[in-house]
């Protein structure tokens, strides 16, 4: 017992060092619990091996983070994106198998079951960095970020017939005919339920449980719809994360689907952090030193013939800048190798040492990605700049114009008044999701952070007759305003405040123009009240 308390203290203690270390540098949490992951493992001595329970663990991380995905998709947004979920999934993945399998099979010289095997590993990216990222960027929202969701979804639902082909070529048992009827039927079975039956039940236990008013009910019945609807894909051959996609998605036609994500999004990232913790356990030090110049070889050959065929697929529709991006963040290998390579070796089709040497490529390949997806607008701006590139912005040519900073609920409203006026006015907001949705209604609206200076001079700052700060986050309206007025001691700041405590915080600051919100309601109120 004491020898597993300590094994966790010093878990949660190494990944919270290196994380805080890490984040100073811009470097991603997930190279920290990749690192703890190898450090405790040798401290310990579980240098990937009977690491089961641990392993399943972690698989929950992609079961949650597969059920917050299926949130934000219901089958209306399916139906549109069925370009890309089929068509470019289906092409990516095929055209990977066929040049990876060609360049093992001839080039390198690998037999036929194992460059099978590497071409329909190779041929998957990571789940777990990539969509990760693309949540905390707000990138999911781009053009690049809809086709890497797209394709995403689709290698994983591809996993369940590469799984199955594996289990076919060590079974001679069975014919293929056989395999894939049972899969279909079982696929069927599956859908029907999850969209009958499967709905009906979670409809009814959501309603129930939210007329509780009691949280941890709530909570229990989330738990307990997104556990069972993994089990269920997992008892009829599927993976945990297409139950778990599925459920997201039938939640998501009803009106707790944001209550529901923001409730398991803390469990979701903990899960997350133990299947990198995972991940790091399997890296042996000593072995890819041994390795390295093979290791390296194996990573960038198949990282560069995968980002070419993914950015050939993507060309065909989109500009280079689109294509580029969605290439370079699904070149890596991903999480559901580990799953492939360990089939393969324990079914003999490929020998242990080879499953080694392979799955140790693919945590390489992963480590690797933070850093390239962190920076892929750096890297895609060699063929091509973007608008969806935040705090990089045009300098536009204006005079006498008001900022609204922020365009959440208040920043909507300050938004439609202004235009109604015919007023001069632009929007700056850090959510790339309210920026589309500015552009949208026709409003010129840009994507970054006012507190940066380039975005200051950018937008004319110091020309600007005044910057209204819609933020509701105190520390983001300081950050704003003491960013604006070292810029600029001149400017007009006026910012939204909503009780006495909020105005002594910021009083520090000087020349800011307060509207105290409690002071207006009540000026309305009385307004109203005696109005004959």
């Amino acid at each position: 017992m004491e020898h597993l308390l300590l094994s966790i203290f010093l878990t949660v203690s190494i990944a919270t060092v290196l994380n805080i270390v890490l984040k100073k540098f811009g470097i991603s949490h997930i190279i920290g619990y990749i690192a703890t992951g190898t450090i405790i493992s040798y401290l310990f001595g579980f240098n990937g091996d009977g690491n089961d329970s641990l392993d399943l663990i972690g698989e929950f991380g992609i079961v949650f983070l597969m059920f917050t995905i299926g949130l934000e998709l219901s089958l209306d947004k399916i139906k549109k994106m069925k370009e890309i979920l089929l068509t470019n999934g289906l092409l990516q993945v095929l055209l990977s198998v066929v040049v990876i399998f060609f360049l093992s099979y001839t080039l390198v010289g690998l037999d036929f079951n194992t460059s099978l095997i590497v071409s329909l590993a190779f041929s998957l990216s990571s789940t777990a960095i990539v969509l990760t990222y693309l949540k905390e960027s707000k990138d999911i929202h781009t053009p690049y970020g809809q086709k890497s969701m797209g394709i995403l979804i689709f290698q994983d639902l591809a996993v369940i017939p590469i799984l199955l082909l594996i289990s076919f070529l060590s079974n001679h048992t069975l014919s293929l005919a056989e395999v894939l009827m049972q899969t279909v039927v079982s696929a069927i079975f599956v859908v029907v339920f999850m969209f009958t039956l499967g709905e009906k039940i979670v409809n009814a236990l959501l309603q129930f449980s939210a007329k509780t008013e009691l949280e941890e009910l709530f909570l229990g019945s989330v738990f307990s719809i997104l556990i069972g609807a993994s089990l269920l894909a997992h008892s009829m051959g599927f993976t945990y994360s297409l139950g778990a996609f599925i459920a997201g998605m039938i939640i998501a036609d009803t009106r707790y689907n944001v209550k529901v994500e923001s409730d398991i999004a803390s469990y979701k990232d903990i899960l997350l952090g133990a299947f990198f913790f995972g991940v790091g356990t399997k890296i042996d030090i000593f072995y890819f030193l041994e390795n390295i110049h093979i290791i390296i070889f194996v990573f960038a050959f198949s990282m560069l013939f995968k980002a070419v065929v993914i950015y050939m697929i993507i060309r065909r529709n989109s500009d280079k800048n689109t294509s580029a991006k969605t290439a370079l963040s699904l070149a890596q290998i991903g999480e559901f190798s580990f799953a492939i390579f360990t089939l393969a070796g324990g079914q003999k089709l490929i020998s242990q040492e080879m499953a080694s040497f392979l799955i140790l490529v693919s945590v390489i390949s992963m480590i690797l990605t933070p850093f390239i997806v962190a920076n892929i607008y750096k890297l895609s701006s060699y063929f091509e700049k973007e608008f969806f590139e935040s705090d990089v912005i045009t300098p536009i040519e204006r005079k006498d114009h008001i900022i609204v900073a922020g365009f959440a609920m208040l920043g909507k409203i300050v938004a439609a008044s202004l235009q109604a006026k015919g007023a001069n006015f632009i929007v700056i907001s850090d959510n790339l999701k309210h920026v589309l949705h500015a552009r949208k209604l026709g409003y010129m609206a840009y994507f970054g952070h006012l507190n940066k200076l380039p975005v200051l001079e950018s937008l004319m700052v110091k020309e600007a007759k005044a910057i209204i700060i819609t933020m509701s986050s105190e520390q983001n309206r300081r950050l704003i305003s003491e960013a604006i007025l070292g810029y600029s001691k001149e400017a007009n700041i006026i910012i939204k405040i909503d009780n006495a405590e909020e105005r002594k915080s910021l009083r520090d600051l000087v020349d800011l123009e307060f509207v105290d919100a409690s002071f207006e309601v009540a000026n309305l109120l009385v307004k109203h009240a005696l109005k004959e």
